[in-house]
């Protein structure tokens, strides 16, 4: 099939069967109805159910998104980090509204969120970065996030290098990573009959 609009339309999409979805039983919050959807996924083996899609705006308007890991729910807040010097950091410096979209296709499920997001300073940056793996750490501590890649041996090697010091210097940190908190302002949690 060489036609895309060919190929795209045989592929199926919302195939279920998928857990129903009871919406008189809704709890207060949407905190409270994600971590409700998150266990469901776990329980499903969902790959990766904490995987989310950050949205943000660079400088000229234009919206920009990757992919993350949810590091903490609070109530309606939810934790992600990343180096301030990223791109997404550079953004949320400039522009720190954003949106967080969770997508579980074997559960026909998404949840679409959006807020303000606000770094948690120093001290928190610093608490999430120690309980990173030494193997992202070290990645994180490169500080290639969000630049080209010229050559796979200099990432290779200079990830090396920082496993290197923090083997000699476990309590080795950054005060370029930092821990995000976005507050829900708006939740949008769409089961599989709604399309």
């Amino acid at each position: 099939m060489n036609n895309p609009n060919d190929l795209l339309r045989s592929l199926e999409s919302l195939s279920g069967p998928f857990p129903s979805f009871d919406v008189n039983m809704l709890p207060e919050t949407p905190g409270e109805l994600f971590l409700q959807w998150l266990n469901l996924a776990i329980e499903n083996g969902v790959k990766e159910p904490h995987a989310m899609t950050l949205s943000t705006v660079d400088a000229n308007g234009y919206p920009d998104a990757r992919v993350l890991i949810l590091k903490n729910v609070v109530n309606d807040t939810f934790y992600f980090a990343s180096s301030s010097e990223s791109r997404k950091g550079q953004q949320l410096k400039r522009n720190p509204q954003a949106a967080i979209t969770f997508y579980w296709p074997m559960l026909g499920r998404q949840i679409r969120l959006r807020g303000m997001v606000e770094d948690r300073e120093d001290e928190a940056g610093t608490s999430d970065f120690l309980q990173r793996s030494a193997e992202a750490r070290a990645v994180a501590l490169t500080g290639n996030q969000s630049r080209e890649l010229v050559r796979e041996e200099e990432l290779e090697y200079s990830v090396a290098k920082q496993k290197e010091r923090i083997s000699r210097d476990p309590n080795i940190t950054t005060l370029n990573w930092r821990l995000y908190a976005m507050n829900v302002r708006e939740a949008d949690f769409t089961p599989n009959w709604i399309v």
